[in-house]
């Protein structure tokens, strides 16, 4: 007599989840069957109206030219900017050290290395800009900045030392350059003679960033092409 209860009840419970299944197979049934006939009413809708995604094609197709084209516009902008960019001596003497590191990257931008970085800071290891020039040759370049000119402090052999301990074993440069808007001591030149670094003094840098020649058209003795190059 005790265990009939407990049948009735397992037996109760069985009816609940199966009705709970079949609830949710007929909600599913429903969502697919409302799914379905949003779908083909959108179809017919856009069959009885083809005219509108004919419109719709012809919008998407000219913004998306329109934006083509002012990417290409914007592009060729950048190309003429970098190539006619000049910059007087006075104009570098202003600039603070990390804008005269952005002059440089972007002078050897202007005479064709696409990748050209400023890379100038804490941690630099002696190298402020980056760039590889349209002939393969890896340039490193450390930069020093007088706002005084050829009246501020000069550039002695101890900055010689930095780059030439760093800029071909640590960053595989083919040609190390040390630049600046002031003066290089005459030992200083004569290091960097000895150890086949380039000097961009203040009358080169005014050469170069005044003009319309690379910087490798303005020094002696750089290393010869890497690579054929439409250039050559």
């Amino acid at each position: 007599m005790t265990r009939r209860p407990t049948a009735r009840r397992r037996s109760g419970r069985s009816n609940k989840r199966q009705q709970r299944k079949n609830d949710r197979l007929i909600g599913l049934l429903v969502a697919a069957a409302v799914a379905i006939g949003l779908a083909v009413a959108v179809v017919n809708w856009m069959v009885a109206h083809w005219w509108v995604l004919i419109v719709i094609g012809t919008l998407a197709v000219s913004a998306g030219g329109g934006w083509l084209y002012r990417q290409q516009q914007k592009a060729r902008w950048e190309a003429v900017h970098a190539q006619g960019l000049r910059y007087g001596l006075p104009q570098l003497d202003a600039l603070h050290h990390s804008r005269f590191e952005d002059a440089v990257r972007d002078l050897m931008r202007r005479d064709g290395c696409q990748d050209a970085v400023r890379v100038g800071g804490s941690g630099d290891l002696g190298a402020d800009v980056k760039a590889t020039d349209p002939y393969g040759r890896r340039w490193v370049i450390q930069c020093k900045h007088r706002r005084n000119g050829l009246a501020g402090s000069a550039v002695g052999t101890p900055d010689l030392q930095v780059l030439n301990g760093t800029a071909r074993q640590v960053h595989g440069a083919d040609i190390a350059v040390i630049v600046t808007n002031g003066r290089v001591t005459a030992p200083a030149v004569a290091f960097a003679e000895q150890q086949r670094l380039h000097v961009v003094d203040r009358h080169t840098l005014g050469a170069w960033a005044s003009g319309s020649h690379p910087l490798w058209g303005l020094l002696r003795g750089v290393p010869p092409p890497r690579k054929p190059n439409s250039l050559s």
